[in-house]
């Protein structure tokens, strides 16, 4: 079962990814709604990282097809990608740019006209501003984490796809990240698909999640219902359940 069609940010029919004699993405289907946080999750090796490269246009399908806002990807990527962002805090900014001078250069590339205003915005709201002018090499982990987050929304993007936003964030930082993230998306209908090995932070965040194991899309559903469905506590064991094929579910394969 999916998400309802009606309007979706993205839509995938039969994606797949061929590297060599490995098969990464094996024809999955999936929609994700907007105005929507869904999760992807999977073990690694589960084919979720190939799946966002195609989204974003990094990597080319082997097969299927790809449908963003609306329009064909890849012949209308000119028209969406000033409309998402991606962040991740494994993809490092240039290390000798300073903080701002990073924030300024993604902000020329996505055209924008009052760039000191936008980087000052985003730097009082991630808490940026005291390290503003410091090489974003000499940055800690959780610093260069909100760095990278503030990049990812300097476009102020309608769909953001994120991978482990809050990871190497402490504790206190990672639940005011979480929130700020679910206030974007109430206050602008933006629509976020979050890759995360948080469980506690897919169930706190996500409205829908997309299951895959072995490049396949085997389960999905709302956070609870797949609680339920699975017969667990938390999402961490419906997780586990499935990157281990045990429990019930084990004998899905693909069911979107």
């Amino acid at each position: 079962m999916s998400q309802s069609s009606a309007d979706a940010a993205i839509r995938v029919h039969g994606l797949s990814k061929q590297f060599d004699a490995v098969l990464a993405v094996d024809a999955i289907n999936f929609e994700v709604a907007r105005g929507s946080i869904t999760a992807l999750l999977g073990g690694n090796g589960a084919g979720k990282t190939t799946t966002i490269a195609m989204i974003l246009g990094l990597v080319e399908p082997s097969a299927g097809s790809i449908e963003i806002m609306g329009e064909q990807i890849p012949e209308a990527y000119h028209r969406v990608l000033p409309r998402m962002n991606f962040e991740s805090p494994y993809v490092d900014l240039p290390h000798r740019l300073t903080v701002a001078q990073n924030l300024n250069v993604f902000a020329m590339l996505y055209g924008l006209q009052n760039r000191a205003a936008r980087i000052a915005e985003l730097a009082a709201d991630l808490e940026l501003t005291d390290f503003l002018h410091r090489p974003t090499g000499q940055l800690s982990a959780g610093q260069k984490t909100r760095v990278s987050l503030a990049k990812s929304l300097i476009n102020a993007p309608e769909l953001l796809l994120l991978d482990e936003p809050t990871a190497s964030l402490d504790p206190d930082t990672a639940d005011w990240v979480r929130g700020y993230l679910e206030n974007y998306c109430a206050s602008r209908g933006a629509t976020i698909l979050l890759a995360s090995h948080n469980m506690a932070e897919v169930e706190r965040m996500c409205d829908f999640v997309l299951m895959m194991r072995s490049g396949r899309i085997v389960d999905t559903g709302a956070p609870d219902a797949l609680i339920t469905r699975y017969g667990r506590s938390t999402l961490e064991e419906v997780f586990l359940d499935i990157a281990r094929g045990t429990g019930k579910g084990a004998e899905l394969t693909s069911i979107v």
